[in-house]
């Protein structure tokens, strides 16, 4: 199937493109009205996560409202241990949580990793289904949870704010955390290798909680086995190139240890510069940042402001994907997402010239 617009794909691979391509984290989010009609429908989050076609449907209602460069699978990032048999839930106003927690040596051992073409077919079969309603129009991202964001929701039994038990874990009982660790890796491997399988044409992994971390710890419990993933990854697949990209949100201290994990793109927050990051990492990785998704409570133009000295702070040449936040809040205006790709498709050009 001849992909119609590449142009995500050519900016990972650092190639010339017309315009800087766009795709938005939460892109399916709760701002638009159409994907709470559909939410409503399923009856609960994993719900519409299980059923393909609906996974389906909310993966590709964004794309009929905005220009979009991409579209991302409609899941979440707490699958595998879902299907490690922990009990994933979903408590109004306070997000996910599980039923087991795994805190010691010996519920460690007694997980194993799940099979992702068997254990987590409705994911796959999400894959199938979104590639061939998209029909080639813009590739297909899929995407996992890295293993030290993983662990901490297993081993802190939800969100959390001082991670206060797989802290104690990484400096008490290091070696039973590097097992745990090791062996989502392993899982994570397999989920993205079955996604690609089934049509996912870029995977990114989300380490949402690395930044929690001190520098030694971030090397050696979170960057550590996200290089084991890359390194295990199906790189070539329908006769394309499969980029991979690297996310740690509040990461920006540690770009050139991530840019030299063998990575294509490393995610940024808008805590970042963009400039700065651009210098720092050279060559060797497209960036993949990032405006502040509150920018869009703001008027139009301000929006506009804002999109263009992000371009600017990127500046001339490849290599650039814009990515608007790590979320986008419900409350957000649809018109003002709207303004924001009037002022990216009006600007952008100049700087692919």
């Amino acid at each position: 199937m001849t992909l119609q617009n590449d142009r995500l794909l050519r900016a990972l691979a650092r190639q010339p493109v017309d315009r800087t391509p766009v795709w938005m984290m939460r892109q399916a989010g709760r701002y638009l009205p159409e994907y709470r009609a559909t939410r409503a429908e399923a009856g609960s989050f994993m719900d519409l996560c299980r059923n393909a076609e609906m996974a389906c449907e909310v993966t590709l209602q964004p794309l009929a409202r905005y220009p979009l460069d991409a579209a991302i699978l409609f899941s979440d990032i707490l699958t595998i241990p879902d299907a490690m048999g922990l009990g994933l839930y979903f408590e109004t106003g306070e997000g996910p949580k599980f039923r087991h927690t795994v805190r010691t040596a010996a519920e460690v051992a007694a997980l194993s990793a799940p099979d992702a073409e068997h254990d987590l077919d409705y994911v796959m079969n999400a894959v199938r289904t979104i590639r061939r309603e998209l029909n080639g129009r813009v590739p297909l991202i899929g995407f996992s949870g890295s293993p030290w964001t993983l662990a901490t929701y297993m081993v802190e039994g939800g969100s959390s704010k001082d991670f206060r038990h797989i802290k104690a874990m990484l400096y008490g009982d290091p070696q039973t955390l590097h097992t745990l660790l090791g062996l989502l890796a392993t899982a994570v491997t397999d989920y993205l290798n079955a996604q690609i399988r089934a049509g996912a044409q870029v995977v990114q992994i989300f380490d949402t909680w690395g930044g929690a971390l001190s520098t030694p710890a971030y090397e050696a419990f979170s960057l550590a086995y996200m290089r084991r993933i890359v390194g295990g990854l199906i790189r070539e697949h329908d006769g394309r190139r499969v980029p991979v990209i690297l996310f740690t949100k509040n990461g920006g201290q540690w770009l050139e240890s991530i840019a030299d994990s063998g990575c294509d793109a490393v995610g940024l927050d808008w805590t970042t510069e963009l400039g700065d990051a651009r210098r720092r990492v050279g060559e060797r990785v497209a960036l993949q940042g990032n405006l502040d998704p509150n920018v869009l409570f703001a008027p139009p133009e301000k929006i506009g402001t804002e999109v263009k000295r992000v371009l600017e702070s990127f500046g001339h040449g490849p290599g650039h994907v814009f990515n608007l936040g790590h979320g986008i809040s419900q409350f957000t205006n649809p018109d003002h997402v709207t303004a924001f790709f009037d002022a990216l498709h009006e600007s952008s050009p100049a700087y692919h010239r």
